[in-house]
C-alpha cells in the first residue's frame, strides 16, 4: 500500500486522469440509475407505500389494477379468518381537477384513490388533517399538486361529474399510474367510479382491491372460500402496474449494458496503464520483490483510485439532482447507490487482478528489455 500510494502521489496527473474516467463512468451510472428509479415511482410509489402482504383481486386480472372489481364487503369478513389480521379496501380511478371558482382551462389529471380512513392504507399527513370519516368530501393530495398552485383549503372540481372535493391534508411521494395521488374517503370514491347503473359489476360494496396483513395468510382457503377472487404478492401487485414492467425492463437492460461496457473500458485501461509500467515491475522482480507483492501493490493502488473516484461520482450525482427542474423524475436510493458503487469497484478491481496476472508472469530481463 505504501508503495502504490508513493507513486500516485508522484505521478498525479496520470492517475488524476484515469480516476476522471472511472467518476465520469460512475456518474452516469448513478443519473441513470435515479432517472430508473424514478419513472418506476412515479408508476407505482402507491401501490409501493402500501403496508401490505397480500391482495385480493377479480379472479382472471393477473394482478393488473386496471382489470379488477370485488366485493368490499370480503375486507370485514376476512379479518380473523385465514391468518389475516387486518384488512383495507382500496379503489382507483383516474379523474381530471381544477380549482373552484379559477381558470378553468388549467385542468390537471389526477388519480383518485379510495380508502377507509384510519386504516394501515392512509399514507402519513405531512402536512393538513387526516381523512375523516365525517368529512366525507375533504382529500388529502401529494405535494406535487400542492406544487401546481393548490393549497389547503382550496375546492377541487372534478370534471363530468358533480363532485366537488376540498383539500385538507397533504402527502408526499405519493402517485400511481404517472399521476399524482388524491385520497379520498371510499364511498365518496365509489359514488364517483359507479355512478353509471350497473359499472359496479353487481357487487355489493365493489371496490379496485383489498390489501391483507397477517404473517401466515392461508391464500387458498381464501380462494376457495370466496367467488371469483385471485390474491396476489405485493411484488405481483406492483409489477402489474400499467406500464411498470416494461419501463423497469427497460431501464435495468440500460443499466446492464452500462455496467458491462464500464467494465471492458475500466479493464482496457488499467491494462494499458499497467503494462505500460511492466519495465519498473521488471526491475522490481530483479532486485527481489514478489509476485505477491507486486499483485497486492497493483490491486491496492487500483482500489484505492476507483474507490475516491467513485465516491466523488456519488457526490456529483447527489448535487447534481438538487438543480435538476422538479418536474424530473429522479429518485436516488441510497442502497441502489451502495449497490452499483459496490459493483463498479468489484469491476475496476477485477480488471487489475488481471492485469496483475499478466504482468507477474514476465520476466524481468524480457521486462527490462535484455532479452528479446
Amino acid at each position: 500500500m505504501f508503495l502504490a500510494l508513493k507513486e500516485m502521489k508522484h505521478a498525479k496527473t496520470r492517475f488524476v486522469m484515469i480516476g476522471a474516467i472511472i467518476m465520469l463512468i460512475a456518474w452516469l451510472v448513478f443519473i441513470l440509475s435515479g432517472l430508473g428509479n424514478g419513472l418506476s415511482s412515479l408508476a407505482a410509489a402507491t401501490m409501493k407505500n402500501i403496508d401490505g402482504d397480500y391482495f385480493i383481486y377479480e379472479e382472471g386480472s393477473g394482478g393488473q389494477m386496471m382489470k379488477t372489481k370485488v366485493s368490499g364487503d370480503i375486507a370485514a369478513d376476512v379479518v380473523g379468518k385465514y391468518g389475516v389480521d387486518e384488512s383495507a379496501v382500496f379503489g382507483q380511478s383516474t379523474i381530471i381537477i381544477y380549482k373552484a371558482g379559477g381558470d378553468e382551462t388549467k385542468k390537471n389529471d389526477v388519480t383518485l384513490i379510495g380508502i377507509e380512513p384510519g386504516k394501515f392504507i392512509e399514507p402519513e399527513v405531512v402536512e393538513g388533517s387526516a381523512l375523516d370519516k365525517n368529512n366525507p368530501y375533504g382529500v388529502i393530495v401529494d405535494k406535487t399538486i400542492i406544487d401546481k398552485g393548490y393549497k389547503i383549503g382550496d375546492k377541487l372540481i372534478v370534471s363530468s361529474s358533480n363532485l366537488e372535493l376540498e383539500i385538507i391534508g397533504m402527502v408526499e411521494g405519493e402517485t400511481f399510474n404517472h399521476l399524482p395521488t388524491i385520497f379520498a374517503n371510499v364511498e365518496t370514491w365509489q359514488s364517483y367510479a359507479f355512478a353509471a347503473p350497473g359499472s359496479d359489476n353487481g357487487l355489493s360494496n365493489a371496490v379496485s382491491m383489498i390489501a391483507l396483513q397477517g404473517k401466515d395468510i392461508d391464500i387458498e382457503a381464501i380462494v376457495e372460500h370466496y367467488d371469483k377472487i385471485e390474491v396476489v404478492t405485493k411484488s405481483q401487485a406492483v409489477m402489474g402496474m400499467p406500464g411498470y414492467k416494461e419501463e423497469s425492463a427497460t431501464i435495468y437492460m440500460m443499466l446492464a449494458f452500462l455496467m458491462v461496457i464500464s467494465a471492458i473500458i475500466i479493464a482496457v485501461f488499467f491494462y494499458v496503464f499497467i503494462l505500460q509500467k511492466t519495465h519498473q515491475f521488471g526491475v522490481m522482480k530483479a532486485i527481489g520483490a514478489s509476485d505477491s507483492f507486486i499483485k497486492k501493490s497493483i490491486i491496492s493502488q487500483v482500489f484505492v483510485l476507483s474507490f475516491v473516484s467513485i465516491v466523488i461520482g456519488v457526490v456529483l450525482t447527489y448535487l447534481t439532482a438538487l438543480v435538476f427542474p422538479k418536474e424530473m423524475p429522479f429518485n436516488l436510493d441510497f442502497k441502489m447507490v451502495v449497490l452499483y458503487g459496490i459493483i463498479l469497484l468489484i469491476v475496476s478491481v477485477l480488471g487489475s487482478i488481471i492485469s496483475a496476472r499478466r504482468v507477474t508472469k514476465i520476466d524481468p530481463l524480457t521486462a527490462l528489455g535484455r532479452v528479446e
